[in-house]
């Protein structure tokens, strides 16, 4: 039997099909978002809870032409099976394939990128003051989830409701959590309307009042949220959103397509600033995703029966090991303070928010307010551990500068999903926090070269007398001995990890292993490199460079964009000293955002493998001399 999916290929083939046949599309979507992600790896949780949503909007309205703004984006499976994309969904998040967040270049369905938290609403605001000052006509929609609300970009929006906008709707998604669960007074506010037992015991007596009558139509329906609204202060406390300007209708059920449609074609009409409050499920339709919806907010592969991931690890996660080692360390120091920027279960601090409750703090979607924050724990004396991804990190540029670093405050920064970070593409690769760190004044940069020297960093980290920022890779460790005792790391000062006379190849952090096997290769071809691990990468260790220089070729090899990048600051180095004799050679990433694909699959576009690193090497090596014919560790290149 032929699905209903299969006969969508735009948003304007919804009208064809009636409310039955609808709800069963909307199974179809489910199943087809299951059975992709199981495969690709992905946002799961999320987007199994906005089905009904994506199919009432684009139901009701006319996208293109009316601009749909999607919040991070990362809930737009559905939008992208109803848009044209259905038979490119199988490439979701691969090499070459299809976006996991919404994507402009993609389709005009995209009416804005995203993949960072907390943007739509002022996205769209723009989208709709050009319409007014162009005189369009069309309706724009900003939908954003209730862990992005937590976010101060989004209430920076907010509270243009009163600018004179005339045609705006924004839907506040609303399912109770985000990565974690949500935090702070709207949260609590959220709950407190959702929870209000007189308010939703008359919202359910009118909903079954007109359910009853055949063909209600939109008179009834009218009547229907005139009376809420009226009796809506007395009831709700607080009238939050209307105070900002917004006429506020809900909650509401997001998964009754039938109240969805006659509802949003009840706004359709308005010519306000409307805010639209939905209660969704995440995971909804598939039973490990509602039970774990943390665990199926961005999956691995997995299988589709059991839910479990595979294949299984067989290492530590550097994430797991951060974890751990800060538990330890807290164990011991009582300063110890982590907090994070919703996102306790991605960083690894759900151990110590289990362990040290009262030194455990997540602030929502505010990584400003974390590092300000953090600031003020370090003043009074606190040791502050702000754990997050390095993309979000970029958020509270300002904040590290000139709240921590101007101050030498002792905050420790653990930076995660440093470097390439594979699937999620460009909104989320790491490569630009050496740039931006390592030009902040007293700041201490480092990158370990596997788990174990991430532990060992973070004892450094954690008693030192100013700001440090250790930046580590997403996913497993190589298989370090996490056994062995901690090592004490001397500020400043690198580790040479082989010896060589040819050249000298200074790898930064997750580079060191790729910089062990070229050298295996290279020394097959006759040539003898030095590896080199800097451990810092602000400040240089100043001794190790002067050795690397000896050999007349340094190879820098790092995860991170070239310009500004720890390649940059070795260069530099050899310029202040007017080494012109030294051949310089930077491999990392070029001057350009990376798509999505496999970790492995970029490193091999990018040269970053050993052996594509090995051949860079034999460039500037050739020619040269054989071990035999050496006389000088000073070859010229």
């Amino acid at each position: 039997m032929s699905r209903y999916l299969d006969m969508i290929d735009s948003p304007r083939d919804l009208a064809k099909l009636q409310l039955d046949q609808i709800e069963a599309l909307a199974a179809e979507i489910r199943d087809e978002i299951v059975r992709t992600v199981s495969r690709t790896g992905g946002h799961l949780a999320s987007n199994l809870g906005v089905v009904e949503l994506t199919i009432a909007l684009h139901r009701t309205f006319n996208a293109p032409n009316d601009k749909i703004v999607w919040d991070v984006s990362h809930q737009t499976y559905a939008h992208k099976l109803i848009t044209g994309r259905r038979e490119r969904f199988r490439t979701l998040r691969q090499h070459g394939g299809m976006s996991g967040f919404a994507k402009p270049e993609e389709s005009e369905y995209d009416a804005f990128g995203a993949g960072h938290a907390s943007t739509a609403i002022s996205a769209a605001l723009g989208l709709a003051v050009a319409r007014d000052m162009r005189g369009g006509s069309e309706k724009v929609i900003a939908v954003i989830g209730d862990g992005a609300l937590t976010g101060g970009t989004a209430f920076e929006a907010l509270y243009q409701g009163h600018s004179g906008i005339k045609d705006f709707l924004v839907i506040l998604n609303d399912n109770k959590m985000s990565i974690s669960p949500n935090v702070g007074a709207i949260a609590r506010y959220l709950n407190r309307v959702i929870a209000s037992p007189l308010y939703n015991r008359f919202s359910r007596a009118i909903d079954r009042l007109i359910l009853r009558i055949p063909k209600a139509g939109l008179r009834l329906v009218r009547w229907r949220y005139r009376v809420l609204e009226s009796i809506k202060g007395l009831l709700v406390p607080g009238l939050f959103f209307e105070e900002m300007g917004f006429r506020y209708f809900g909650p509401v059920d997001g998964h009754d397509l039938p109240l969805l449609l006659r509802l949003l074609k009840e706004i359709r009409n308005e010519r306000r600033p409307v805010l639209l409050h939905v209660l969704t499920r995440k995971g909804k339709g598939y039973a490990p995703a509602e039970r774990e919806p943390e665990m199926f907010h961005s999956a691995p592969k997995f299988d589709r029966q059991t839910g479990r991931p595979k294949p299984e690890r067989t290492h530590p996660t550097y994430t797991e090991v951060f974890g751990q080692t800060l538990c330890e360390r807290a164990e011991q120091d009582e300063r110890i303070v982590a907090i994070t920027a919703a996102m306790t279960t991605g960083v690894g601090l759900e151990p110590f928010a289990e362990r040290f409750p009262g030194r455990f703090h997540d602030v929502g979607i505010a990584e400003e307010h974390a590092v300000i924050f953090a600031a003020g724990l370090a003043m009074a004396g606190m040791r502050p551990v702000v754990a997050v991804y390095s993309t979000f990190l970029q958020r509270a540029y300002d904040q590290i500068l000139h709240d921590v670093c101007l101050q030498r405050l002792p905050v420790v920064f653990a930076i995660d999903r440093a470097g390439l970070v594979g699937e999620d593409g460009p909104t989320h690769h790491g490569v630009f926090d050496i740039s931006y760190l390592g030009m902040m004044p007293n700041m201490t940069l480092l990158a370990p070269k596997d788990e174990r020297e991430l532990r060992d960093m973070l004892h450094f980290a954690l008693r030192h007398h100013g700001p440090v920022a250790v930046r580590y890779p997403r996913g497993e460790g190589v298989g370090a001995d996490l056994g062995a005792p901690v090592e004490a790391i001397a500020y400043g000062r690198g580790v040479v990890e082989r010896q060589g006379r040819d050249v000298a190849l200074l790898a930064a952090g997750s580079m060191v292993v790729p910089a062990l096997e070229a050298a295996e290769l290279l020394e097959q071809a006759g040539i003898s490199a030095m590896v080199i691990n800097p451990r810092f990468l602000k400040p240089l260790d100043e001794e190790l460079l002067a050795l690397a220089a000896s050999t007349g070729r340094i190879v820098t090899l790092e995860e991170h964009v070239l310009r500004g990048g720890f390649g940059s600051a070795v260069a530099e180095w050899l310029g202040d000293r007017m080494m012109r004799s030294v051949a310089c050679l930077r491999i990392g990433i070029p001057d350009a955002f990376v798509e999505h694909g496999s970790r492995r699959e970029l490193q091999e576009q990018l040269g970053l493998t050993p052996r594509a690193i090995a051949e860079r090497v034999k460039a500037i090596c050739a020619p040269h001399t054989s071990p035999q014919e050496r006389t000088s560790d000073k070859a010229q290149p």
